[in-house]
């Protein structure tokens, strides 16, 4: 069972600073799980990923550059980043932020002050909640009615974005073609059960072969799993 402290990944290969860090975030109501190299680092996510608040990734690792360390965690969540780097370039800045960092901090830099953005993003995640649903690579944005597959906009009808909240909303639970008539289209609706088939190819087609989140339950319906 998960205390209630926030939990931070943090992947980063100097020593002295990881010891130092891992101290200063533990006094300060935080669970860390340190790694000292990329291959590390996707280990522990990837053990973690379900309780993860947030990400601390160094852009200058020994084995993996930071960067492909985030892309690979992009691709199956949607959890804070913060990149940590002596690399001070604008180029290096914008290249870490447009694979999906939240945020940017070059070394050096103060314990404190990170500590605070670190605490800003999860309240935000924490806030957002409710109108922001997040499973592996997906993104639903409720309030906006907006489907993002890594990061990138995925153009989806109204019928579609509600069969995925609904399927997301119902993880792992094997759903009927009934059940899902009645939940995405209403009860009184008179259409085929294929209409759910069909329904379910366009969202397949364009999740793409790289995310199959949906599967086919033979002779029942489907099933929503990130594994």
């Amino acid at each position: 069972m998960r205390n209630n402290k926030r939990v931070v990944l943090m992947v980063e290969d100097d020593k002295k600073l990881r010891e130092v860090l891992t101290k200063f975030l533990s006094r300060n109501d935080y669970e860390v799980l340190a790694a000292e190299n990329g291959k590390v680092g996707l280990e522990l996510f990837y053990e973690n990923s379900k309780n993860l608040d947030i990400v601390l990734l160094d852009g200058m690792l020994p084995d993996i550059d930071g960067v492909d360390v985030l892309k690979e965690i992009r691709e199956h969540s949607q959890v804070s980043v913060i990149m940590l780097t002596a690399r001070e370039s604008e180029e290096d800045q914008l290249n870490g932020l447009n694979n999906g960092a939240d945020h940017y901090i070059t070394k050096p830099f103060l314990m404190k002050v990170l500590l605070v953005h670190m605490d800003k993003l999860i309240h935000r995640n924490n806030n957002e909640d409710t109108d922001v649903i997040t499973k592996g690579a997906l993104k639903l944005e409720k309030k906006f009615r907006k489907a993002y597959i890594n990061g990138e906009f995925v153009d989806t009808t109204p019928k579609e974005f509600d069969l995925l909240v609904y399927m997301c909303e119902n993880e792992k639970v094997v759903l009927k073609r009934e059940n899902i008539l009645d939940a995405v289209w209403g009860f009184d609706y008179d259409g085929d059960m294929r209409t759910v088939d069909t329904l379910v190819k366009q969202l397949r087609k364009k999740m793409t072969d790289k995310y199959p989140y949906i599967t086919s339950v033979y002779g029942v319906g489907y099933r929503f799993e990130v594994k």
